[in-house]
């Protein structure tokens, strides 16, 4: 009997071994797609049995052409290339990657935080100008005595506010889904408030139609003076134009981002040269152990639905192994 056939999509730059690694010992044979386009993952796929999803978009059109598949697992958290319901539709699972990079992500929003009150992007600006203590102008703030905001109390939001709560004089949260399992350190605010009284507010939301330009100049306006704002979540929660005259007229001290509206931006882009901003390049995700988390997860799902007949993570139902 042949061995059954996984296939890893698209890839990007990601190195599959580790992933190749467990799918191979547990009797897969495992190909790598030309592309991600539908013609290139047929070519590679028309008899496999589990796909590896990165970003190609998986529709019914394209299930149609691959009968003999039975899992979709995904290289991320989010899964809305795939269409779920033609899936489900074919008796089909999908399963996704949860939880990756939080602790990355988590990290990546607390050193910004830290960096921002600091003023440690101005400081280095001044070493590197030729100037010296006495040429640093910018008075840090003491984050024993700042709030820290967060808007999104999800598994990253609740990780931000573990690591904060040593740092911070006060961690407060908003959460849209009104969960109640984050830490109980957390002083629970609405969103009006939490952005009233928040000195450093930090984004921890997906992009829907309801959280698009959740932070606007009316938002913006509403923050203390000398506040600053984090964002390693969605580029579109922000209205970055009215993030620009928040820092140019003094209500805003700075601001971290590491997603963008576009990505990456244009060479003459305002965001990329503005002395307030602290940039970087949607590298939130990145870490020696993320990256081979993206690629082992993904075929540990894989191996668990071959071997129990129920992926780790699915995010629906399909016809047991």
């Amino acid at each position: 009997m042949s061995p059954p056939v996984a296939v890893f999509t698209d890839l990007d730059e990601l190195d599959p071994a580790p992933g190749v690694d467990l799918l191979t010992e547990a009797g897969f044979e495992v190909r790598i797609a030309d592309g991600p386009d539908p013609d290139s993952i047929v070519r590679a796929a028309a008899d496999a049995v589990a796909l590896l999803v990165g970003y190609a978009a998986v529709d019914a059109a394209l299930l149609d052409r691959l009968p003999a598949v039975r899992i979709l697992a995904t290289l991320s958290a989010g899964y809305d290339h795939i269409d779920t319901e033609a899936a489900r539709a074919r008796g089909i699972w999908v399963c996704n990657l949860p939880d990756a990079a939080t602790e990355d992500v988590a990290v990546h929003a607390f050193a910004s935080a830290l960096a921002l009150v600091r003023r440690l992007p101005q400081a280095d600006a001044v070493v590197r100008g030729g100037g010296w203590n006495q040429d640093f102008t910018e008075v840090p703030r003491r984050a024993s005595e700042l709030t820290l905001g967060l808007v999104g109390l999800g598994r990253i939001g609740s990780r931000v506010a573990d690591l904060a709560a040593p740092v911070f004089g006060t961690v407060a949260g908003y959460d849209p889904r009104g969960r109640t399992d984050h830490p109980a350190h957390v002083r629970q605010l609405d969103l009006d408030r939490l952005i009233e009284t928040s000195d450093i507010l930090s984004l921890h939301l997906p992009l829907t139609d309801s959280t698009r330009g959740l932070i606007g100049r009316a938002e913006l306006a509403r923050m203390p003076h000398g506040a600053v704002l984090v964002n390693v979540s969605r580029g579109g929660l922000v209205d970055h134009t009215a993030l620009l005259e928040a820092l140019d007229g003094g209500r805003l001290a700075g601001a971290a981002l590491d997603v963008l509206p576009q990505e990456p931006p244009a060479p003459d882009d305002p965001l990329r040269t503005h002395p307030r901003l602290l940039l970087s390049p949607h590298s939130a995700f990145l870490s020696d152990a993320s990256l081979r988390a993206y690629v082992e997860r993904p075929a540990a799902n894989v191996v668990s639905w071959h071997r129990t007949g129920r992926p780790l993570t699915p995010v629906t139902e399909g016809v047991p192994a």
